[in-house]
Order: structure tokens, then C-alpha cells, then sequence
């Protein structure tokens, strides 16, 4: 995301919380005083959104200045400092809730992604995040996830084509649903991957006949339907898991030897990381 891309959702973020005006930052903090903060950790896990919120801390104070002891991606502990920043002291503590916002949500999706991408250690499998993203938020949690380790999944609508189940029921069938979706590329000029979503071993031979998709996600299967699934395939196209899948089990698709597996717990089920910005004097 290019500058002002990010200048414009900091824009939105800060007038939602600041309204007509930080009324008890004004009432006590002189304006041009400047102050200086540090960022404490209070949970073990893995720290991203520096770089972010380093843009944020700028665009509300050009003057602002950061100290970084830590990278996007370091393991934290608590206690850890990850940073130092000094500013005008009224826009340290009006940026202050919006940047440990996107630095514990962010820490919090790197973190359990790692965890994941742990148990897939000594396996081809690359982990995928999903669409299951909070509104206005997709690209810091994707980022966050790419941080943690994982793979970014398409972004949104625009940039794969993913047949799934009621796509295909619309469609009125699997091979229905891939030729209209080329028809509508060539038509439109577009080269997109395409995707096709299977629930049973009868839908994956149906897609292989086929021959024009890009990758299988093989929705709901066992391990056991995984690893039959994947001898059928046999390597002719990529495959993807997905549903039903945690950090109990995901080893066990892994080992399948499936090229992906697509976890949407990664941006929906996520603890925020316990940070704090603490004056310093």
C-alpha cells in the first residue's frame, strides 16, 4: 500500500475517534510541548505493525521521531521495548489508541500465524490467510499474517476467481461454472487464476477431466479424503485445504502433501497482543 493510500485510511481511523476533537488532550496538554513515549510489551508473541505505525505517528507529526529496538517479525517477551518515540506531546496521546490498535491486532494475527506455520515445519505446505478480514482493516491483517510467516491468499474479488459451492450450484455445475468463467475472462481480457472448490473425490475427478483450473480446494476432506485426493491428483494441479482445520490438526493435511492450506482463523479468531505506550520523562 503506497503512502497515500495509507495517509487516506488514517484519515478515516482518526476522525472516528477523534470527532470534533480530543477534548481531554486539549483541555490540559499545551500544544507545542513535545514528549517522548515507550512502547512496552506485556505478552510474549510476535510484534508487527512497526513500520505502520511509524507512518501514523508521522502523519499526525511530521517532527515525530522513532526509535526502533525491534523489526516487524522479532519474537517479543514482555518487558521488551520495541520502541521510542518522541512528538508534540497532544498528538502522542491522540494517535496513541490508533497505533496499539493496528500493533495488537496485527502482533496478535503474526503471532498465531507462526504458531501455524510451526507445525508445517519440514513440509512442502505454504499457509494461506482468507477473506475473513475486518472491514477496513484487510491489508494490515494480511500484512500481518505475511510477517508471521504465512502467504496471502487473493485480496479480494478482483484478483482470482474461486468457484465455490454456491457458485457452482448457481452455475448449474462444476464444468459449467469453469467454461463460463473463461468465457468471461476472454471476453473481458483478463488472465486470472482460477480455483475451484471440490466436496467429495467425485467433484475432484470432475475438475482434473475438465483440465482448465488452476487449483482444487479440497473443502472439509478428512486427512484421510486429503491424502486420497492427492494421489489422485498427482502433482497435475495445485491443491489447496481448507475448513475444519486448526493447530491440532493441521500437520496432519500437511502431510498429505497438499501445496496449501487456507486458515481463516488466522485474521477472525485473533487475541490482540497486550502492548502499552507509557510516557517517558
Amino acid at each position: 500500500m503506497n503512502p497515500s493510500e495509507l495517509h487516506l485510511l488514517f484519515s478515516q481511523y482518526l476522525n472516528e475517534d477523534i470527532g470534533s476533537g480530543d477534548h481531554s488532550t486539549l483541555s490540559c496538554i499545551p500544544a507545542d510541548i513535545r514528549g517522548k513515549c515507550v512502547l512496552k510489551a506485556k505478552q510474549e508473541g510476535i510484534i508487527a505493525g512497526l513500520d505502520i505505525v511509524k507512518e501514523l505517528f508521522l502523519y499526525t507529526d511530521p517532527s515525530s521521531k522513532i526509535t526502533f529496538m525491534a523489526k516487524d517479525g522479532d519474537a517479543i517477551q514482555p518487558g521488551d521495548q520495541p520502541f521510542t518515540i518522541e512528538a508534540r506531546r497532544q498528538k502522542l496521546l491522540s494517535t496513541e489508541r490508533l497505533a496499539l490498535n493496528i500493533l495488537q491486532r496485527m502482533s496478535g494475527i503474526a503471532t498465531e500465524t507462526h504458531l501455524y506455520n510451526l507445525e508445517l515445519k519440514g513440509t512442502k505446505t505454504r499457509l494461506l490467510d482468507t477473506r475473513k478480514t475486518t472491514p477496513g482493516f484487510r491489508y494490515f491483517e494480511k500484512e500481518a499474517v505475511r510477517i508471521g510467516g504465512g502467504t496471502n491468499h487473493r485480496f479480494g474479488l478482483y484478483d482470482m476467481i474461486m468457484l465455490k459451492d454456491n457458485h457452482i450450484d448457481f452455475a448449474g455445475g462444476i464444468e459449467k461454472a469453469i467454461d463460463m468463467s473463461l468465457q468471461y475472462m476472454s471476453d473481458n481480457k483478463l488472465q486470472l487464476k482460477i480455483e475451484v472448490e471440490t466436496r467429495s473425490l467425485d467433484d475432484v475427478k470432475r475438475v482434473l477431466a475438465h483440465g482448465k483450473a488452476d487449483r482444487i480446494m479440497l473443502d472439509n476432506f478428512s486427512p484421510e479424503l486429503t491424502k486420497t485426493a492427492v494421489e489422485i491428483i498427482q502433482g497435475r494441479i495445485e491443491t489447496e485445504s481448507s475448513g475444519g482445520i486448526t493447530l491440532q490438526n493441521i500437520r496432519d493435511y500437511a502431510l498429505c502433501g497438499v501445496d496449501y492450506i487456507s486458515i481463516g482463523a488466522l485474521t477472525h479468531q485473533i487475541k490482540s497482543l497486550d502492548l502499552s505506550l507509557k510516557a517517558l520523562f
